[in-house]
């Protein structure tokens, strides 16, 4: 008698300790994915800034820097329930404007080009995996709550349900070949 309730205790000891680890676990996987939001976020708002700041520089033509200028104001100002179209639309505005190679050679034979066309370079390649590195952290954390453990013992808690952000980040062919 004394024995299977060692077995018991044993046992629900070790069901307890499992399940404490997979909640540790599901916690660190929502940790991950707020920190990655915050690097996506600062990334999408140092890719809006650059190209509000390069609209504005008198660099471009009349019509792209009013086309670049509101789409990056649009993508700053949008909001979390817009947020994905607005960047979405940021990026087409950059693929518009920097469809061709030229264009990017007249920003950077401008004073203060090579600096604005180098920042604007980083600014557009960093947005894609900073992306990337978030949904892979919303997949994980995903993956871990459809398990029924995390289900029936509500592991999870309070915390919303991990959503990913679709956004199109694919960046101007004429930045993306000057990056490579």
């Amino acid at each position: 008698m004394t024995a299977t309730l060692i077995w018991i205790l044993v046992a629900l000891v070790a069901i307890g300790l499992y399940l404490s680890w997979t909640a540790g676990r599901l916690d660190r996987l929502h940790a991950r994915i707020d920190a990655a939001r915050a690097a996506l976020d600062a990334q999408l708002l140092r890719r809006a800034s650059v190209a509000q700041e390069l609209a504005t520089s008198g660099v471009l033509d009349p019509a792209a820097s009013i086309v670049l200028y509101e789409a990056a104001h649009a993508a700053r100002q949008a909001e979390e329930e817009q947020r994905e179209v607005a960047e979405s639309e940021l990026s087409q505005a950059l693929r518009a404007v920097f469809a061709e190679p030229q264009q990017v050679e007249a920003v950077r034979e401008a004073p203060g080009g090579e600096e604005a066309a180098r920042e604007l370079t980083e600014a557009v390649r960093r947005v894609p995996m900073a992306r990337r590195f978030h949904n892979d952290a919303v997949r994980a954390a995903r993956a871990l709550r459809r398990h029924r453990k995390v289900r029936w013992f509500r592991l999870a808690g309070h915390a919303p349900f991990p959503l990913a952000f679709e956004m199109d980040d694919e960046p101007p062919a004429a930045l993306a070949d000057r990056a490579a």
